[in-house]
């Protein structure tokens, strides 16, 4: 059974999943998102869902199906009843939601292919609110292309930009080790984010399927700070972000952190805080051991010299 990031699935349990990873040796890697509740405060098909938060979707497996906790949630094939593809539900959204259609016309108007393009999110499986956030997708190497189009857009007042109160609290939500200056110095140059009609939306990267292979599993090795050169970020959008590096034995980064995808370009030096991990390939560079990636960072030091 196929599925990566983004993708969404049910059980057999009526538990709604988010897909957490590109590989999946044991079953679906995932995180579990809802869950049925009478007093839920969603709803979709006439049934009512509770929203799970992370430390509360792990105490709820642990409770009900501890063999599924691992690193991340591994939920057997056999449970599965139903995956949620973006790219094949962007479709019906653009149809019932003017601002989504919106964004998927302005790109594919630019060339943006609809089958390179996705919604993922609540609005994907139906459960979003008055105040969900637009989780768009691009898949592969044309997502570059994609933000190029949304800064131009925004340049040309077609969609607008986050103003300072959305950006604060996107920083209080985060709690980032680095501060609010530095933040928004790294922020506002990655270009991926932007509001249509008063709604925040995200343009997500996502693999294509052919850029997927496997990645060597690696052993911590203590915690580490290190300054190095990005040689490479074609991937620094996705999940993980991957930065590979011009460092004499560190040779990539690892960044779970949405807080840290995107945030320096090749050619830049970065400091970074983490976990190392020796793996056959090497040393890398893990950040965002933790939910808050607490004692954990990525800056550029390029950008913040300029």
């Amino acid at each position: 059974m196929k599925a990566r990031i983004r993708d969404f699935f049910l059980t057999k349990e009526g538990w709604i999943f988010a897909v957490a990873d590109y590989s999946h040796p044991d079953g679906l890697r995932s995180m579990l998102r809802y869950v049925p509740d009478v007093a839920g405060e969603r709803e979709a098909d006439g049934k009512r869902y509770r929203k799970m938060d992370f430390d509360p979707a792990y105490e709820f497996l642990r409770r009900e199906r501890p063999d599924w906790v691992a690193d991340l949630h591994v939920v057997p094939l056999s449970h599965v009843l139903r995956i949620y593809r973006p790219s094949e539900g962007l479709l019906a959204v653009a149809e019932r939601d003017p601002r989504v259609r919106k964004i998927a016309g302005l790109l594919a108007e630019a060339g943006v292919p609809w089958e390179q393009m996705g919604i993922t999110g609540s609005l994907l499986v139906g459960l979003h609110g008055p105040s969900s956030d637009i989780d768009f997708v691009v898949y592969g190497p044309i997502w570059w292309k994609a933000r190029d189009i949304v800064a131009r857009a925004k340049a040309e007042g077609k969609i607008g930009d986050l103003d300072e109160a959305t950006w604060k609290k996107i920083y209080a939500k985060r709690k980032p080790e680095i501060s609010f200056d530095e933040f928004m110095r790294h922020e506002t140059r990655k270009g991926n984010r932007g509001m249509i009609e008063g709604t925040y939306f995200d343009l997500l990267f996502t693999r294509d399927w052919s850029q997927i292979h496997p990645q060597p599993s690696g052993k911590p090795a203590g915690e580490r700070r290190i300054e190095a050169r990005v040689t490479n970020a074609d991937f620094a959008f996705d999940s993980p972000a991957i930065y590979r590096l011009d460092h004499p034995e560190v040779k990539e980064i690892f960044c779970y952190s949405h807080t840290y995808a995107g945030q320096a370009l090749p050619g830049e030096t970065i400091e970074a805080k983490g976990v190392l991990e020796e793996t056959a390939q090497g040393l890398r560079l893990v950040v965002g051991t933790t939910r808050e990636a607490r004692g954990e960072w990525i800056r550029s030091l390029t950008l913040l010299e300029s």
